[in-house]
């Protein structure tokens, strides 16, 4: 079975987006560009560490090549649109890799889909040019993306705000809760 390169260099859209009610929300990167469009889900916890990956790349980028980046794009603006439809899931992700290009100072994001052994989350960072980068896996399809640092920090406000879209957190625990509640740890089976 051959694998599949989806390369959007750059995207006409690049987001982080879900489907479904809060609780029960797929998760999903979608790319859209030359007349395609391309969705591969992914884990919550995997779009917000995308997040957080990416603003200390960005960070990264200005203080070692001194690039000029934009400060953090205003939470209020941007893309708050739903996803493209169709939202046909390509993939799942496994493993997700960061590079800054420094020649065209642009981010450089691929998501790999996930190996038949693999479960863990992984998140590879590499300041440097990735084509001389070893190639994990070259038998996994994979989405890349090519974005400016701008777009960069479009996608980042955009990521966070749709992980914090969800379920409130519970103030003793933590976890989600459910509109009907839920059974939280820390009252130990007591409700005051």
């Amino acid at each position: 079975m051959t694998h599949q390169v989806h390369a959007f260099e750059p995207p006409e859209r690049f987001v982080a987006g879900t489907v479904g009610a809060p609780g029960e929300r797929t998760f999903f990167l979608q790319a859209r560009g030359g007349g395609r469009l391309v969705s591969v889900a992914l884990e919550k916890v995997q779009v917000s560490l995308l997040a957080e990956k990416l603003e200390e790349l960005l960070a990264e980028a200005q203080r070692r090549f001194g690039v000029d980046l934009p400060e953090a794009a205003p939470s209020a603006a941007g893309d708050n649109d739903p996803l493209d439809t169709p939202v046909d899931e390509e993939f799942r992700v496994g493993t997700l890799g960061l590079a800054f290009d420094v020649d065209t100072a642009t981010v450089v994001i691929e998501a790999i889909a996930a190996g038949e052994a693999e479960a863990e989350v992984e998140l590879e960072d590499d300041d440097e040019d990735d084509d001389e980068a070893e190639e994990p896996d070259e038998d996994l399809d994979r989405l890349r993306v090519r974005l400016t640092p701008e777009a960069t920090r479009e996608f980042i406000a955009r990521a966070r705000r749709v992980v914090n879209a969800g379920r409130p957190p519970c103030p003793l625990c933590g976890q989600p809760l459910d509109p009907a509640g839920h059974l939280c740890p820390r009252h130990n089976g007591y409700h005051r």
